[in-house]
């Protein structure tokens, strides 16, 4: 097994990079490190151990990040005394994701019997946190109507209706629109509420369908789909679907779903490393329009990016 004692941190990259690159998919690749917790104590300004060993005290947090740039998933680790651990990396699974999945039905690709119905986006906290934050940047327990495009089975609801008081919540109208005939069946079945209503439906053509002006629109990773025109449908949302003082809320994703692990980065066509060039594009795009419209913007999140856009001088 090999063992890292004040290894640097582009040697210790260096060796698990062809480790992992010759590993099979699920196996689990072992090594010894000094003790993280060990990071902390002021005591090791020396960068030695008990037996003046010389060491370098890396925090959980370095390794933790290096599992996600290595494409593994981290198990259990093994204490071996006071001084080291044995870390576990297990090499996940490129072949299980829904973004290499061939589906024979486009409109299914994200339905219940996908790769995409086994994710469960809010109980990711990068995701959860930054999600929660925008709604409440966008006043969310003031909004009256909530339109969200690409509702799926209705993750997004579920935390409003979670955040949000009772009594508020059902005065609320919230409407869901998705292509998946099977998602959509699945967020009614969970959503049984009046207030709450969801349209089988192609969001390209919203004139089609008698829809509220929204108070939030609401839409995660969505309006970057292939078979979506992005910048004139986001134009028409908010000139045709949103009240003169409405809130938008756009998730962007910057990450791929791999063997059940949400890891860091967007994937460009031609490129087999993360690249950001086109989610920077859209992204731009949107708020140089928003701040001639006079909005207010802002750009938070991690492995997805939230733009949050409120009217400049309205308070609800």
């Amino acid at each position: 097994m090999k063992r890292f004692t004040h290894e640097t941190m582009w040697e210790i990259l260096s060796y698990l990079e062809i480790i992992v690159s010759k590993a099979k998919p699920h196996e689990i690749i072992s090594f010894q490190i000094p003790n993280p917790d060990k990071r902390a104590d002021p005591d090791n300004s020396k960068r030695e151990n008990a037996q003046q060993t010389p060491c370098l005290y890396y925090g959980w947090k370095v390794w933790f990040d290096l599992t996600e740039l290595l494409q593994c998933r981290m198990m259990t680790p093994r204490s071996i005394d006071k001084e080291s651990i044995i870390l576990r990396y297990q090499k996940l699974d490129p072949a299980d994701s829904f973004h290499q999945a061939e589906v024979k039905d486009k409109k299914e690709k994200y339905g219940i019997h996908s790769l995409f119905s086994t994710i469960r986006k809010n109980e990711e906290p990068a995701f959860l946190s930054h999600y929660v934050r925008t709604l409440k940047q966008a006043k969310i327990e003031k909004c009256r109507t909530v339109l969200d495009l690409g509702i799926n089975r209705g993750d997004e609801f579920d935390l409003i209706r979670t955040i949000v008081d009772e009594n508020i919540y059902r005065k609320m109208e919230l409407i869901g629109i998705d292509h998946s005939q099977t998602a959509i069946e699945q967020a009614k079945a969970e959503f049984p509420e009046e207030n709450v209503t969801f349209h089988c439906h192609d969001i390209n053509h919203l004139d089609t369908l008698p829809l509220p002006k929204a108070d939030l629109l609401l839409s995660i990773g969505t309006l970057q789909s292939p078979g979506i025109d992005f910048k004139p449908l986001f134009m028409s949302l908010i000139q045709n679907h949103l009240t003169t003082d409405g809130a938008i809320i756009l998730g962007f994703p910057n990450c791929r779903w791999i063997d059940g692990e949400m890891i860091y980065g967007a994937r460009a066509p031609h490129y087999n490393f993360p690249e950001m060039s086109l989610v920077i594009k859209d992204i731009y795009f949107c708020k140089k329009y928003l701040q001639q419209h006079k909005f207010r913007v802002t750009v938070t999140g991690k492995d997805y990016l939230f733009l949050t856009a409120t009217k400049i001088g309205v308070t609800k």
